[in-house]
């Protein structure tokens, strides 16, 4: 098994074992929404964003929406209200606002709108997070949760912390073939998805 070292710098995200992909599994790219939360980026200077559109492309998923909002609790919730409804959006990705600021409003905008909270991504994410900000990953809010078969996940708006949710939990945890489980048997027309690969 793989040894966990969380010295600042040293932290790698295969610190156990991988597991194997399921070879008789076909790969279901999914319909991905993207939402950056801020009050100072446009889509010519959201590198957080962008960070997810290239990876989630890159993985293979399609790229259902972008859209970018000011730190307002009600149109965020609305916007990811919208996505949630959707029979074509399977994921919603949020980057921003899940600070302490007086505006930071992601997780109480998107929390009432959860059916199910996924403890465990916030959880993980903040452990991750220990080798690049230490301590610091205590004041992240980062969450996720499923929605009429929508996962919503929030993370914080730096690039890194965007970095760290792609390739340390969302690569593995959208890809139909990891093991010994992922999200996709519990998103929206998940059958359908992988009857397209």
């Amino acid at each position: 098994m793989g040894r966990c070292d969380i010295t600042p710098g040293c932290f790698s995200y295969n610190w156990i074992e991988p597991m194997k992909a399921k070879a008789d599994v076909p790969f279901a790219p999914l319909n991905i929404a993207v939402l950056t939360v801020s009050d100072t980026r446009t889509l010519e200077t959201d590198t957080s964003g962008q960070l997810f559109v290239d990876r989630l492309s890159a993985a293979g998923h399609n790229l259902a929406a972008r859209v970018l909002l000011k730190d307002d609790l009600y149109k965020i919730r609305a916007q990811v209200a919208t996505w949630i409804a959707e029979d074509q959006v399977q994921v919603v990705l949020i980057t921003g606002g899940t600070g302490f600021t007086g505006r930071d409003s992601t997780p109480e905008a998107v929390g009432c709108l959860l059916d199910k909270q996924v403890d465990g991504f916030g959880e993980l994410f903040r452990q991750i997070s220990v080798a690049d900000i230490g301590t610091s990953t205590v004041q992240s809010r980062a969450l996720a949760g499923l929605a009429n078969g929508t996962l919503v996940c929030c993370l914080p708006g730096s690039t890194n912390a965007v970095r760290t949710g792609w390739d340390g939990i969302l690569a593995e945890q959208l890809d139909s073939r990891h093991r010994p489980c992922n999200f996709v048997p519990h998103l929206k027309q998940a059958a359908a998805c992988e009857s397209r690969g």
